[in-house]
């Protein structure tokens, strides 16, 4: 899989992407029922991606993580546990959590799927993917995210937040702080497959 790695800025200590989602997008004309169609090129990690979330193909999901591990995971320093953000979209099964439990596999670092917990959004609220800016979505997550205590044995440990998609970087910085407050973090890491 070929990489373009790019360093994300947010509240962790030190985060990257693979590659950018979307190399160049035209557009073709409307389908029979009126929705624009388009011609889109993709990056290896945005295509396994995109297969992944929205064509069901979950053999993805090894292969994305297997590229975490050997092109982000050197970067940073022993990585204790591994937490996916929790998802925006309910699904039967969360593509980042499936990308998150390879890694772990892949890896042979713990993943912890319920320790950051999201809670739901208001009746009504608009998806945050549907937000624009960078402070509709911050307003939009504000405490909905919280910490289930689920480390029981001592010490601290660095964490890995994984996601898929980064964009404005909300979604990621809310759950990074919310791990800096639980007394079981050290510090704080960030992977995506890719950026917007």
């Amino acid at each position: 899989m070929q990489v373009q790695l790019r360093q994300l800025k947010g509240s962790w200590t030190l985060g990257y992407a693979l590659h950018k989602h979307t190399l160049s997008s035209v557009y073709v004309g409307d389908d029979q029922y009126g929705h624009p169609q388009f011609d889109t090129t993709r990056s290896e990690p945005g295509d396994a991606l995109f297969k992944l979330k929205y064509r069901g193909d979950w053999g993805q999901a090894p292969l994305i993580a297997e590229q975490i591990r050997v092109s982000l995971l050197p970067l940073f320093p022993a990585i204790g546990l591994i937490v996916p953000v929790p998802a925006s979209t309910m699904r039967q099964r969360q593509p980042v959590e499936e990308i998150a439990t390879e890694l772990g596999k892949a890896a042979n670092i713990p993943v912890f799927k319920t320790i950051v917990v999201k809670a739901a959004a208001p009746e009504g609220a608009a998806q945050l993917k549907n937000l624009n800016t960078r402070e509709e979505k911050d307003a939009a997550l504000a405490g909905r995210f919280s910490i289930h205590p689920a480390i029981t044995n001592q010490g601290k440990w660095n964490a890995l937040v994984v996601d898929d998609l980064f964009d404005t970087g909300a979604s990621m910085d809310a759950v990074c702080k919310i791990l800096k407050t639980y007394a079981k973090i050290s510090n704080v890491y960030a992977a995506a497959v890719t950026w917007k």
